[in-house]
């Protein structure tokens, strides 16, 4: 990777890495600064506080964590901030992965993870939450799809969407009626595989989607469920 991918409106992106490991941190934030990456860190929840008031770009999360535990922080920036998150989970804390998921985190790692897939994440998260899309805007009846703007708008009025949210919803809008499974959605949206991401990750976006455009989120009529498949958008 060039270091130009880790610069941003003229800058170096800034990286927070939150976890309690020593090891973990070295190693993350060496292999973020080698990618070109600005690397602030913490050992807990009140320097992590500190340190998130310096407006990082990104956010890189331990779920467990002294004093106060991952969730509680993420709850913490979601009250104010949409800046992106990436959670650091063990393979035990499956139900923690997706309650972090449903309060805002774009995506997670497993422990033991390899720092190059975790970068890889990063860089994903940064790109798309600045990428612009190339093609018409998408209009659906009542619903809106600014791909350049990346706005989505909701019976007239303009909802606000964290970057993966608009790229998924972009993505099943640009191809209606087409059926994709969770494994497709998380190679073409999350730049990701099965092998390092779980397929809830997917289901608990579509419902958080859900929730903003479908007049009942409970018996939705644009993102409909094919069971044993995956989803479909009907315009």
């Amino acid at each position: 990777m060039q270091v130009s991918e880790a610069i941003g409106n003229g800058r170096r992106w800034r990286v927070l890495v939150v976890d309690d490991e020593p090891t973990v941190r070295e190693v993350v934030s060496r292999y973020l600064e080698r990618e070109g990456y600005r690397v602030d860190s913490a050992a807990d929840g009140d320097s992590a506080r500190r340190l998130f008031a310096e407006s990082p770009d990104l956010v890189v999360l331990d779920l467990t964590l002294p004093g106060m535990d991952g969730l509680a922080f993420l709850r913490d920036i979601r009250r104010t901030s949409a800046v992106p998150v990436i959670l650091l989970t063990a393979r035990t804390e499956e139900m923690d992965r997706v309650v972090g998921l449903e309060l805002g985190a774009d995506d997670y790692v497993v422990k033991p993870f390899s720092p190059r897939e975790l970068v890889a994440r990063v860089r994903s998260v940064l790109r798309r939450g600045r990428a612009v899309i190339d093609g018409p805007r998408l209009e659906f009846a009542d619903l809106s799809i600014d791909a350049r703007a990346r706005t989505v708008t909701v019976r007239g009025k303009t909802v606000p969407f964290r970057a993966r949210e608009f790229d998924l919803l972009h993505f099943l809008a640009s191809s209606p009626h087409q059926v994709f499974s969770r494994a497709q959605l998380l190679n073409h949206v999350w730049e990701s595989s099965a092998e390092f991401s779980d397929v809830s990750t997917v289901t608990v976006h579509v419902r958080r989607i859900r929730q903003k455009i479908e007049n009942d989120p409970l018996e939705p009529r644009r993102i409909v469920t094919i069971r044993g498949v995956g989803y479909r958008f009907d315009p």
